[in-house]
């Protein structure tokens, strides 16, 4: 399997992702595009200026001892109550979020700050997810006369409990299916596998942010290609677990 770097000018609102992307790399019949979140968020205009937000008390009270300001605080609890969210705590002045955003059917998404950050975007603004991923994907697929058959997975950074570092998991894929079951499959030593199923998306959304970086790589996307998958019609969020289901249940 290749994983393929694809690096770009800095990217504005307004530019057109797609066109972009394909200037600056071959990009062929079959292969996997991941492509930053807030790389899409950024073209489509979605980053928020901060002096534009007016705070209530709750975000004055997470600011305090922190080093972000009320403001950013605001939008995180915006966000967080856009994608039918809650606060679950704050830990150093990181919030950790639950996220079931429209479309979402199965489990939720916990993320830091409601999948916002001030990285990667110039001063005095925030950057999230974009307001529809899953038309942001589907736009890509359909929308590219120039690539006739490819997928696409927005990918982001988040945190695993009680493992230091960030990875990257997938929030929406268009074009493949995002998990591969192994039910049913013999082990090494003919046992059947019961309830064990391949994170896909989420493990190629890891592999691509290897080389995607989240500092001044200026690569927004990567192609995955000769990857040995079946392309699909699948068109969506990538489906969790409810609570009850979760092994992390009671815990966090």
């Amino acid at each position: 399997m290749y994983i393929l770097p694809i690096k770009t000018p800095i990217l504005k609102a307004g530019d057109n992702l797609a066109s972009i992307l394909l200037d600056h790399a071959d990009i062929a019949d079959g292969d996997i595009l991941v492509i930053s979140s807030k790389a899409v968020a950024t073209v489509e205009g979605a980053a928020i200026k901060l002096d534009s937000v007016d705070a209530s008390a709750e975000a004055k009270d997470l600011a305090v001892g922190n080093s972000k300001s009320a403001e950013y605080y605001q939008v995180v609890l915006d966000e967080t109550a856009r994608m039918n969210g809650t606060v679950i705590q704050s830990v150093y002045g990181i919030i950790l979020t639950e996220l079931k955003p429209n479309g979402m059917h199965e489990g939720s998404i916990f993320v830091p700050n409601a999948g916002l950050d001030q990285s990667n975007i110039v001063d005095g603004f925030v950057i999230g997810w974009p307001k529809d991923p899953v038309q942001s994907a589907s736009r890509f697929c359909q929308t590219n006369k120039r690539i006739p058959s490819v997928a696409v997975i927005i990918s982001d950074s988040g945190l695993c409990p009680r493992r230091k570092g960030v990875v990257s998991f997938a929030l929406t894929v268009c074009g493949m299916d995002p998990f591969i079951s192994l039910i049913g499959e013999q082990d090494l030593f003919g046992n059947a596998m019961s309830v064990t199923e391949e994170a896909v998306a989420d493990q190629l959304a890891t592999a691509a942010n290897f080389l995607m970086g989240n500092t001044n790589q200026s690569t927004p996307a990567v192609i995955i290609r000769d990857h040995g998958l079946t392309l699909s019609h699948y068109c969506g969020w990538v489906e969790g677990i409810e609570r009850e289901r979760d092994l992390y249940h009671g815990v966090i």
